[in-house]
């Protein structure tokens, strides 16, 4: 009788050890299963937020995969207007992942690493809705590099920008790109060259960011605030006046009018367009279709 209570003992034993491996696992798998980036859409507004505080949000491959489809998934769906990026953590993001960037994974995966970056930033502005980054905290290198391509900024006053890159041998080249298009060459050229940190308020000052504010409740507000008000507007016409800026900041003044004007042109032969002249004279709130339906030829 001992001997049969020893084994039913053990048994009972190896089954808690066995319940207590597959807990394990599974409690493991369940941390490698959280996602990178989280995505919710209501009112036409998509937030997209970096979700790895663990890693300081670092924009490793899978990182720029995962915030990429968050994108473009459903990106000419009239029931998106906006997009906010923000991310979870004191850091909105350290920038690449250094480990991506080492000998070992040679020189094929840096090209991938890279040019999946330079893909992301280039869509921001390429996608026909409004991109707004939501920054509270630090936004260095390639994290610095996502607010400078976003269509607007808005940061609280603790939150520093950066290109360190130049303090561990690699200078932020690709960064630049954006940086560089969005504040004066030389402050762009004394963040690449030192590394040292910008605060929200020189940010504000030199073109970095639109807005700063207070705190996290502010900037909640605040961004928010702005999303709706794009949301407001006619979507074709946010599209088109997005695709025309970008394309005639490209160019030389005199290229840059004639598409500008041509912009207009095709801007008045919409519905929406002629529907909001008539609704300003008229002395009412316009009723948008946000349709690309077209008021004549």
């Amino acid at each position: 009788m001992a001997q049969s209570l020893l084994c039913r003992v053990g048994r009972v034993v190896q089954a808690v050890r066995w319940t207590s491996h597959v807990a394990t696992r599974t409690l493991s798998a369940a941390a490698q299963e959280e996602p990178l980036t989280l995505k919710e859409q209501q009112d036409g507004i998509r937030r997209i937020i970096l979700n790895n505080p663990k890693k300081r949000n670092a924009l490793s491959l899978a990182m720029l995969a995962s915030l990429r489809e968050n994108i473009v998934t459903g990106v000419d769906s009239d029931d998106l207007r906006v997009i906010v990026i923000s991310a979870r953590g004191p850091v909105f993001s350290s920038g690449h992942d250094l480990k991506e960037l080492t000998s070992v994974q040679g020189r094929e995966y840096h090209t991938k690493v890279f040019n999946a970056c330079s893909e992301v930033m280039t869509l921001i502005q390429d996608i026909p809705v409004p991109v707004i980054a939501m920054v509270n905290g630090v936004a260095t290198a390639a994290g610095c590099q996502l607010v400078a391509s976003c269509d607007i900024a808005v940061a609280t006053e603790k939150s520093t920008f950066a290109t360190p890159g130049i303090n561990v041998g690699l200078f932020c080249s690709t960064p630049g790109v954006a940086i560089g298009r969005a504040v004066p060459r030389k402050v762009a050229m004394e963040m690449l060259f030192t590394g040292q940190p910008v605060s929200a308020q020189d940010a504000l000052r030199h073109g970095l960011v639109s807005r700063v504010v207070a705190d996290e409740a502010a900037l909640e507000e605040a961004t928010l605030a702005m999303a709706r008000s794009v949301c407001v507007a006619s979507r074709p016409v946010v599209a088109l006046g997005k695709a025309a800026f970008q394309r005639q900041m490209a160019q030389g003044r005199d290229a840059a009018y004639a598409t500008a004007s041509a912009v207009m042109v095709d801007n008045l032969a919409l519905h929406d367009g002629q529907e909001g002249i008539r609704a300003f004279l008229e002395k009412r709130k316009p009723t948008w279709s946000h349709s690309t339906e077209k008021a004549h030829k």
